[in-house]
């Protein structure tokens, strides 16, 4: 469960970012949220290809 963890803290860290960019319309916290956006991508993908090696050899 611990990444789902990683996961979990990873989307809170950025939420004041997001509300900064949507309602203040803060262009660099929209540089945060996006490149905090890829690190969530590049860490799912990474969580699914665990998935599938776990499920493999079983």
């Amino acid at each position: 469960m611990s990444r789902f963890s990683e996961v979990k803290d990873l989307v809170m860290s950025l939420e004041g970012d997001f509300e900064k960019f949507y309602e203040k319309g803060n262009q660099a916290a929209g540089t945060r949220v996006r490149k905090g956006m890829q690190d969530l991508k590049n860490l799912s993908q990474d969580i699914r290809k665990e998935v599938q090696d776990k499920k493999n050899e079983g």
